[in-house]
């Protein structure tokens, strides 16, 4: 069994003390700042412009639609390419439009308010470039906008890392490519749709604080939390799971318009939530001008980003890829670092890419982590080891935060995701050791853990993390709770030896520690498909103490073909699974 990196420790709270931050204007006024390595950076001036990458439109912009598909030709197919596309809509009425979105793209509205910026048309994922497979559709996004689709149902076809964020739909949302084909989960968040929602073929989906008309059929997995409208909790049959509120969250920080000037719009946190949190107009939040940003642009480097936190500025990644050299340090109460366009951040000579201190309020949004050749002992470090300060008040977060670890070439990480910070909210991460592409193998991008939670307190809401050489998910924090998983065992390991864990065959694919006395989930699965060596036995899908304190709520597991074998879905509970048929085996509640 794997130890944690450090014996338990006995938790005790403290208040941080805050530190009122002194205004940029003054910041500014600095000729040179000093980093951690003694370098002096002259002083990183705030706002600017947004970069080549970053498309602006308004409603008399000639030959949208011309635009929209040029940059849809690029990336359709482009997996693991290296361009990166923000499309933003400024407030207004768009006529005659499908925007059909590929890789490392993002479609925004920039209004306060959804309903600010209204398509009349659509916006489009679907899989003619994977004849009609969605379940590589990766890496894209829809935020902000009021659509009214022309059939009336919008298509929306995709599987991890496709949030689809403050989106408002004036008719149905389809969420399977065309023909039905086999699509592989994804997420819903502070969205309204006015008509059903039908997943068709998706096997599995999380939905929160979001409303919908109606939700047709399930496959494996649907869970939601705070969504009015949503079906009644009835798992297995039909493998509904679902929360009347989500107990803590806070939307995704976003770039918007306000007249001509650009801010961006920090929501508050929220308890209890239920339906969007637009729907009365004003959101409830904090704007910050774009004066009080750092915006990054390619060719920058961790000594300037961090110079630019140091002075008092937050982060704004226009899309682009970045190579570091050293850590990205965050250390700063209530920084906003957002990413426009899947903007990735690779770590190179084996560095951490970002570290965050135990503070309070850090928003780390809309951004991709991608491992580097090198090993990292960690891709992101939520507080330093034996953090302690309480911050239920003001939780960090993580949004729309993914890891890669092989795929677009070579990368290994011993572990991508290590929180140790109290309170810290995971909303919407998808944390991949690759399965297909370039660089990948069971040792070629060898990483053996996904996500480690050490903190306290810790909500992980939409939670995806896949094919890890060992343990995906481990957690020693104690009162964490997981409101949907999505996992999979990795596909390539070569042999039941390779995977055995002392008397125990195979590692969970979410494991809680013996020590912890309180956790809680609901709606979460894992899938094996070792077609490698499909004679492998998963001894189990799920490991957690028995104890009055851990529960768990519609637990599944799924052998994809008969590829490999659970033997239980949870320690020594449910039945295994067998033969070519995709049948889950289930566990309504544990213990």
């Amino acid at each position: 069994m794997h130890a944690p990196p450090t014996a338990p420790r006995a938790r005790r709270r403290t208040r941080a003390l805050g530190f009122a931050a002194l205004a940029v204007a003054m910041l500014m006024s600095v000729p040179t700042a000093q980093t951690a390595f003694g370098e002096e950076v002259r002083a990183v001036p705030g706002g600017g412009d947004l970069g080549p990458n970053v498309h602006v439109f308004d409603p008399s912009t000639p030959d949208i639609q011309g635009k929209v598909d040029e940059i849809f030709k690029k990336q359709e197919s482009d997996q693991f390419g290296t361009d990166r596309y923000a499309l933003m809509f400024k407030p207004g009425t768009y006529d005659d439009i499908n925007a059909q979105i590929g890789f490392y793209t993002q479609i925004a509205g920039l209004g306060l308010n959804p309903n600010d910026t209204t398509f009349n048309g659509d916006v489009t994922v679907d899989a003619g470039w994977f004849d009609g497979n969605a379940t590589q559709n990766f890496w894209r996004s829809a935020e902000n906008l009021t659509l009214n689709p022309v059939s009336g149902t919008n298509r929306w076809a995709v599987s991890q890392a496709a949030p689809f964020r403050r989106m408002h739909v004036k008719g149905g949302l389809n969420l399977a490519p065309d023909g039905y084909g086999w699509a592989s989960g994804g997420y819903i968040a502070d969205s309204k749709i006015d008509g059903q929602v039908g997943p068709y073929s998706q096997q599995q989906w999380y939905t929160r604080d979001s409303s919908v008309g109606g939700w047709v059929n399930g496959v494996w997995n649907m869970t939601f939390s705070g969504v009015e409208g949503a079906p009644a909790n009835s798992f297995p049959e039909p493998p509904y799971t679902t929360l009347d509120t989500t107990p803590i969250s806070r939307e995704k920080p976003f770039l918007y318009l306000d007249g001509d000037d650009y801010k961006v719009f920090v929501p508050e946190k929220r308890e209890n939530a239920r339906g969007v949190s637009w729907d009365d107009g004003t959101p409830a939040g904090e704007s910050i001008p774009l004066d009080q940003f750092y915006v990054v642009k390619e060719g920058a480097d961790a000594a300037t980003i961090n110079a630019a936190v140091d002075q008092g500025l937050h982060l704004l990644f226009t899309p682009g890829v970045y190579h570091i050299d050293r850590t990205i340090d965050i250390d700063r109460a209530d920084t906003v670092a957002l990413g426009l366009g899947l903007a990735t951040i690779i770590p190179d000579n084996g560095v951490t890419a970002i570290k965050v201190g135990d503070v309070s309020g850090v928003k780390l949004a809309g951004l991709l982590v991608d491992a580097g050749p090198v090993n990292s002992e960690t891709l992101i470090e939520v507080g330093p080891e034996n953090a302690s300060a309480d911050h239920s008040a003001n939780p960090t977060s993580l949004q729309d935060v993914f890891v890669r670890i092989g795929g677009a070439g070579p990368g290994k990480a011993t572990t991508s995701i290590v929180v140790n910070s109290d309170d810290t909210i995971i909303d919407h991460t998808w944390v991949w050791r690759a399965d297909h592409g370039e660089g990948w193998g069971w040792e070629t991008n060898r990483a053996d853990y996904g996500v480690r939670v050490n903190g306290d307190d810790v909500l992980a809401t939409g939670l995806f993390v896949e094919h890890f050489n060992k343990y995906d998910v481990e957690w020693y924090g104690e009162r964490g709770r997981t409101i949907f998983f999505q996992n999979e065992k990795a596909y390539d390991a070569p042999n039941q030896a390779a995977i055995q864990n002392g008397d125990t065959k195979g590692y969970a694919a979410y494991r809680v520690d013996d020590s912890v006395d309180q956790h809680e989930g609901w709606g979460m699965g894992s899938y094996c498909y070792y077609n490698v060596d499909p004679t492998i036995i998963q001894e189990h899908g799920f490991k957690a103490p028995v104890k009055p304190g851990v529960k768990f709520h519609n637990l599944l597991v799924v052998s994809l073909g008969g590829n490999g074998q659970y033997q239980h879905v949870i320690n020594d509970v449910g039945s295994p699974t067998s033969g070519p048929d995709t049948i889950p085996s289930q566990v309504v509640n544990f213990p």
